[in-house]
């Protein structure tokens, strides 16, 4: 009878720790962050079971280990960090709902769901809400969950979000990680065909060097057009003045970057005037006329770095930084001919 009791108490409190647990925001009000499984989770082992042996075997080896958390995958970092935001967010604004909300989108079947719950709640991740689309691409949800931002192993179904006009990238680990902040989000962003449009890139690409000093000096006070991740900065600047307007300025956890192969003198006056005009501003601009950015990244450390050319992404890599791919503009002209060499790299 005391065991009985003991094992009722026990259930009772662990539906009140179930209760405390903070809720996901309203998705009007939210930053909505829509992670495939594979980038959160490392499925490796999975995905060899699928491949080599087929659907029938993948769903049966997900049931017989249902009880095995599955292990933090390249986005894992990035992930807990944006909860750690929420964390802070709520401490200031408790009613506040302008939140990171984490989506999980997987085009697993709804059988393999238990396996990823349990996970997540073995980590103690606050993801409630999940897209599981039974072997269909669950790309054409994205819009439905008002997504803001949408992180895969899977370039393609990045490229079929860009052009939906769905903010993507393609993330890729690397072997040795850098050590990552506990305490502070840093998020770094190319910016040509990223923050802003491939305009100055085709110039760069097509007709030189000069010309596109020339034509950056000439239209140095037009602001360049916007690039697929704009709205993302847009975001994680809304929320560091919600930390500024409590005076953490100087602890605010959210620390953005601008890491470009622009020269500032010849060319930089046209960016950060851009920036001006749109109301945003980062924390640091890194400008390295044409120097390799993967040494400035690892100084940086972010938990995500974004790029639209697969060869800074493999210098980020080289040196430990997680980085994510944007396939948008002028430099995936050569798309179909880099997708094998980034299937490669990807783990």
């Amino acid at each position: 009878m005391e065991k009985d009791w003991l094992a009722l108490k026990e259930n009772f409190d662990n539906f009140d720790n179930i209760k405390k647990k903070p809720r996901p925001p309203k998705p009007n009000n939210a930053i909505t962050i829509a992670v495939s499984s594979r980038t959160l989770f490392n499925m490796k082992k999975e995905r060899q079971v699928y491949e080599e042996e087929g659907l029938e075997k993948y769903v049966q080896y997900q049931l017989e280990h249902e009880g095995q958390p599955l292990l933090p995958g390249v986005a894992f970092p990035f992930v807990k960090a944006l909860l750690n935001v929420n964390s802070h967010l709520r401490e200031l604004y408790p009613d506040s709902e302008e939140l990171f909300d984490i989506v999980l989108m997987t085009n697993n079947h709804a059988q393999v769901g238990v396996r990823l719950i349990n996970s997540i709640n073995h980590y103690d991740l606050t993801i409630e809400r999940f897209c599981m689309s039974g072997s269909e691409s669950a790309v054409g949800y994205l819009k439905a969950y008002m997504t803001d931002l949408y992180l895969s192993k899977d370039s393609e179904k990045v490229r079929e979000a860009i052009e939906e006009g769905i903010a993507a990238a393609t993330m890729f680990a690397c072997d040795n990680e850098n050590e990552l902040s506990d305490t502070q989000l840093r998020v770094a962003f190319d910016g040509d065909a990223v923050l802003f449009s491939d305009e100055s890139e085709i110039i760069a690409k097509t007709k030189g060097l000069d010309t596109f000093f020339e034509h950056e000096k000439i239209f140095e006070n037009k602001p360049l057009a916007q690039g697929p991740l704009k709205g993302f900065l847009e975001a994680l600047g809304k929320l560091q003045r919600k930390f500024y307007a409590k005076g953490e300025r100087l602890s605010c956890p959210i620390r953005t970057y601008l890491v470009t192969a622009r020269s500032a003198a010849s060319a930089g006056a046209r960016v950060l005037k851009t920036f001006r005009c749109w109301g945003l501003e980062v924390d640091e601009a890194l400008f390295l006329a044409g120097a390799p950015k993967g040494p400035l990244l690892q100084k940086i450390r972010p938990h995500i770095f974004f790029d639209d050319q697969m060869f800074h992404i493999e210098g980020a890599q080289e040196l430990g930084t997680i980085a994510a791919h944007v396939p948008y503009g002028i430099g995936q002209k050569y798309y179909k001919g880099n997708l094998l060499q980034e299937n490669n790299l990807r783990n």
